[in-house]
């Protein structure tokens, strides 16, 4: 585990404008003082990062809240206690101190605590909020290890706590609660039906009129080889039609025996274990040699939700796999 000096040079670096990689319980981020407004131009440099692309700052408590938010609604605080520490980022109105950069240029601002002992203990050490997405280059897989930060943005980054593999593996559910009706503009590992529960409102379904927020656009977490979502019963006919051509699968299934894939990933049955190990899973193949990759479409339950959020994100559009991914 990362030790206390460790921290403490940590959180130097960030005093003094620089940049430090830490992980979180969803995925590793890329940190910058969050009042800093050079510091923060070094996270998008670092990333390839468009200008009116938004950061979560992280922060240590609800204590910290009202420093970043104009406006804590009743159900920010009711979200906070049930779900802080914890895998939730809310999106709230922004005070008016934080920086357009944060933002995107827009009047709002996304705010978690993370629950990662490391992340807790570099937040109280700095003493303040740090701007953090994922450590990686944008649009690409998030990092769930420090051996992926490193890999991927190399000298970029000042200084790499070593946490260990993220737990949950994907990154933080985000729920707009600027409205009335509050509504996830991504999903995580907390659902919308465990919002709407904790609430005892109905959760919004769509982002039309809502603010941006990270991992947003139709392309994201993609990895650097093709990938096709094809349906189960599918993949093999599929994988066939593409002889000659390297291909790595990740299914629920065992590899049949006839199977003409150059690797073939079993992948776990529940969806917390799938989520831990998919981004690990799709860099490994990244670097495998092979040429395509491609998914089984995964079932179209609640439960779900999240990881088919991601894999259709990272999806190369294909006018063959995706109406058969679509039928399941």
């Amino acid at each position: 585990m990362v030790s206390e000096q460790e921290i403490e040079k940590a959180a130097e670096i960030l005093r003094a404008g620089g940049l430090v990689a830490f992980p979180t319980e969803t995925v590793y981020g890329l940190g910058a003082d969050a009042s800093n407004p050079a510091a923060v131009r070094k996270i998008f440099a670092a990333k390839g990062r468009p200008a009116d692309h938004p950061v979560i700052v992280h922060i240590a408590g609800t204590s910290d809240l009202k420093h970043w938010a104009a406006e804590v609604p009743r159900s920010a605080w009711l979200l906070a206690e049930k779900f802080w520490p914890g895998p939730l980022t809310m999106v709230f109105k922004r005070a008016a101190h934080v920086s357009d950069l944060i933002t995107g240029g827009q009047d709002t601002v996304g705010l978690r605590v993370p629950s990662h002992p490391v992340a807790q203990q570099l937040l109280k050490a700095f003493g303040g909020g740090i701007a953090a997405p994922s450590a990686n280059r944008f649009g690409r897989l998030s990092p769930t290890t420090a051996q992926h930060v490193r890999e991927e943005l190399g000298d970029a980054v000042d200084l790499v706590l070593d946490g260990g593999p993220c737990d949950i593996g994907i990154e933080s559910t985000i729920v707009d609660v600027t409205h009335e009706m509050p509504a996830v503009l991504r999903p995580g590992r907390i659902s919308a039906s465990q919002i709407a529960d904790t609430l005892l409102v109905q959760v919004g379904e769509s982002a039309a009129g809502r603010p941006r927020v990270s991992g947003s656009l139709e392309s994201h977490y993609a990895p650097r080889l093709p990938l096709k979502i094809v349906h189960p019963d599918q993949i093999d006919d599929y994988v066939r039609a593409r002889a000659g051509t390297p291909v790595a699968v990740l299914a629920r299934r065992g590899r049949p025996r006839e199977s003409k894939a150059t690797l073939w990933q079993v992948a776990p049955d529940l969806p917390e274990d799938y989520a831990h190990l998919l981004y690990a899973t799709l860099r490994r193949f990244d670097a495998s040699g092979c040429r395509l990759i491609v998914v089984e479409a995964l079932p179209a339950l609640p439960e779900w939700a999240a990881i088919r959020d991601r894999l259709g994100r990272a999806a190369t559009p294909d006018p063959v796999a995706q109406p058969l991914a679509a039928r399941r």
